[in-house]
C-alpha cells in the first residue's frame, strides 16, 4: 500500500514538532534559501569556486575563467554580491570581487566533499 520511502501510517511526535518549529521561528530560514538560491547557478558556483582558489578576481578574470562575456560575469557577480556571498572594491577602473566571509568557502569546500562522498557511495 504504502511506499518504502513514506510512514505507512500518519503519528507525529508532538513535543519534537513544536521544539523544532519554535526553534525555527527564531531563525531567518529564508535568507539562508536565497544564499543557495544564488548559487543553484553553475556559473555562479563556478564563481564562488574559483575565489576559493584565489582570494582576489577582477570582472575580466572571472569572465575568462567561466567562459562568459564580461557583461555575463558581471550580471552573476551582482547576483552574488546582493546576496552576501562577494564583496568587491574598484581599483581605478578595475572592479576586484572576492568572497564575503570565510563561510562562504566552507559551503564550497563543504558541498564538494559530500558530492564526492556521493559519488563513493554509489
Amino acid at each position: 500500500m504504502g511506499s518504502k520511502d513514506s510512514c505507512d501510517i500518519y503519528c507525529f511526535d508532538e513535543e519534537k514538532v513544536n521544539r523544532i518549529q519554535n526553534d525555527m521561528q527564531n531563525k531567518d530560514l529564508s535568507n539562508i534559501a536565497l544564499v543557495f538560491k544564488a548559487l543553484a547557478d553553475e556559473n555562479r558556483v563556478k564563481i564562488a569556486y574559483a575565489l576559493c582558489q584565489d582570494e582576489e578576481l577582477c570582472v575580466c578574470d572571472v569572465a575568462n575563467i567561466i567562459g562568459a562575456t564580461v557583461a555575463t560575469a558581471s550580471h552573476h557577480l551582482r547576483t552574488l554580491k546582493s546576496h552576501g556571498i562577494v564583496k568587491y572594491r574598484k581599483e581605478g577602473k578595475l572592479a576586484f570581487y572576492s568572497l564575503d566571509d570565510e563561510h562562504v568557502k566552507q559551503l564550497i569546500e563543504i558541498s564538494l566533499a559530500h558530492t564526492k562522498e556521493e559519488k563513493a557511495n554509489v
